[in-house]
């Protein structure tokens, strides 16, 4: 992927309108247009995916559903634990990016994992419960994210594991022991990530931490492809379900 590829994503990231009567048709209007280069791109951008992934366990014959999974790069990340799982599922709402899951599924042979063109706030597994859930930059896309983190808890076994990696702000005043941002990067990131109809929230890390118990929780910053200066804030977080 080369510098034609890197505008063809910025432009749909910047300029493109999204359009659409509810959230799929939005989803699928975004990413429809840059499906096949969008791997490369965010791997640029989207950081703490690696680290949030390994540090999850999957149990031997598990279920692990992976909640707006998009094009199954995440996959990748747990390749070589894949054929402990009994099932793993890519969910997402945009067919242009399970399309291109598809292939990779199809291509690295993995016959124990399934797309599902589902919403994240309702769909549950008809062979669950689950063992692990994980959003990899997927909440900050949910309209109503609690809805989502409340359907995984439902989906999972008791003990089971969350996993999420996401954009994200400190509340005004977060509690001892969390960072606390300034007034420019609380204001900034969610007026510009608005924009693609991308949301963070200062609510994410004191929702997870209230429902799950931590295993593992980073607050990081992350350089942004060709916007020399700016970080953006991301965490991780695996927990455990109470």
């Amino acid at each position: 992927m080369g510098w034609w590829s890197d505008l063809k994503i910025l432009y749909h990231l910047a300029l493109k309108p999204v359009r659409g009567k509810d959230h799929a048709a939005r989803l699928e209007s975004f990413y429809s247009g840059q499906a096949e280069a969008y791997d490369d791109f965010r791997k640029r951008l989207l950081k703490g995916r690696q680290e949030m992934y390994s540090a999850v366990p999957i149990p031997e014959n598990g279920l692990w559903v992976d909640m707006g999974g998009g094009t199954g790069a995440n996959l990748e990340y747990i390749a070589d634990k894949l054929p402990k799982l009994r099932k793993a599922y890519v969910l997402d709402l945009s067919p242009s990016l399970l399309a291109v899951a598809q292939k990779r599924i199809t291509s690295r042979g993995w016959t124990n994992v399934e797309t599902v063109e589902a919403d994240a706030t309702t769909f549950q597994p008809a062979d669950g419960p689950a063992d692990v859930v994980t959003f990899s930059y997927s909440l900050t896309m949910i309209p109503d994210w609690f809805a989502a983190i409340e359907n995984a808890i439902a989906m999972l076994k008791p003990g089971g594991t969350l996993g999420v990696v996401d954009f994200y702000v400190s509340r005004k005043y977060p509690r001892d022991g969390l960072k606390r941002h300034s007034w420019l990067t609380r204001t900034f990131w969610p007026t510009w990530f608005a924009m693609d109809n991308v949301y963070p929230s200062s609510d994410h890390v004191p929702f997870l931490h209230r429902h799950f118990e931590p295993q593992r929780f980073d607050e990081e910053k992350a350089k942004v492809p060709y916007i020399p200066l700016m970080r953006m804030p991301y965490y991780v977080f695996v927990g455990k379900k109470r």
